[in-house]
């Protein structure tokens, strides 16, 4: 929402290699039509997830561009609105006019750079992947490598677990078996594919995915 109180939306489309995450799609809109200054924005998941908080770099863009906008997130305590600035406490700024200036560039080094491949899962499956009922993963336009990989769970903090990608089988959604199912902690294929559709919307039968399968490495940590 505008200052002047004019709505504006905006939506995420998946792609592996990254891109915008909808509130930036939004904010880009609403700059498009002349809005300059921003009231409040909240991110909505599909398929029922409901209010979700903005990554880390939607919270940058917010500091740098709108620090005195509301951000609606979801807390333990239920939904909140909170300044955008107070997101990203101690952050430096980025400006238009100053750009990168008085920036240190050792703060800003790529993650994905500094180790083994990333592997990112959503928090819900942490238990499941430490205790050993999940051991497979499958992924859609998201490709991995054999070898040694992070797990990254997407919680606050994030969660990072060394690991070691042993098996990738390239498969059609519709040849997904039980026995894929059961090692990500579910029952049967059709489940798989249930949760599946959730994580990849515009997933269908003929699509093509690749089946991951890693195990946790103990000696380094976790």
């Amino acid at each position: 929402m505008a200052a002047d109180y004019r709505m504006f939306a905006g939506v995420n489309l998946y792609h592996f290699t990254g891109g915008p995450c909808a509130e930036l799609v939004a904010l880009g809109a609403a700059r498009a039509q002349g809005a300059r200054q921003m009231r409040c924005i909240v991110a909505v998941g599909n398929h029922g997830r409901g209010v979700i908080g903005p990554c880390g770099r939607d919270r940058q863009v917010f500091v740098d561009h709108y620090p005195t906008m509301r951000v609606i997130v979801p807390t333990p305590a239920g939904l909140r609105s909170v300044l955008a600035a107070d997101l990203m406490p101690l952050a430096q700024r980025w400006t238009p006019e100053a750009g990168m200036n008085g920036l240190d560039p050792s703060l800003y080094r790529d993650p994905e750079a500094a180790g083994p491949p990333i592997i990112r899962f959503n928090p819900r499956y942490l238990e499941a992947v430490r205790s050993g009922v999940k051991t497979k993963t499958t992924r859609f336009r998201d490709p991995a490598q054999l070898g040694p990989a992070r797990l990254v769970f997407e919680s606050d903090p994030e969660v990072v677990l060394p690991a070691e990608v042993t098996g990738i089988r390239h498969c059609l959604v519709s040849d997904l078996t039980d026995q894929d199912a059961q090692a990500e902690g579910l029952t049967t294929a059709a489940r798989l594919r249930e949760v599946l559709q959730g994580h990849y919307p515009d997933l269908v039968g003929t699509d093509g995915v690749d089946v991951i399968t890693f195990r946790i490495n103990h000696k380094t940590g976790a």
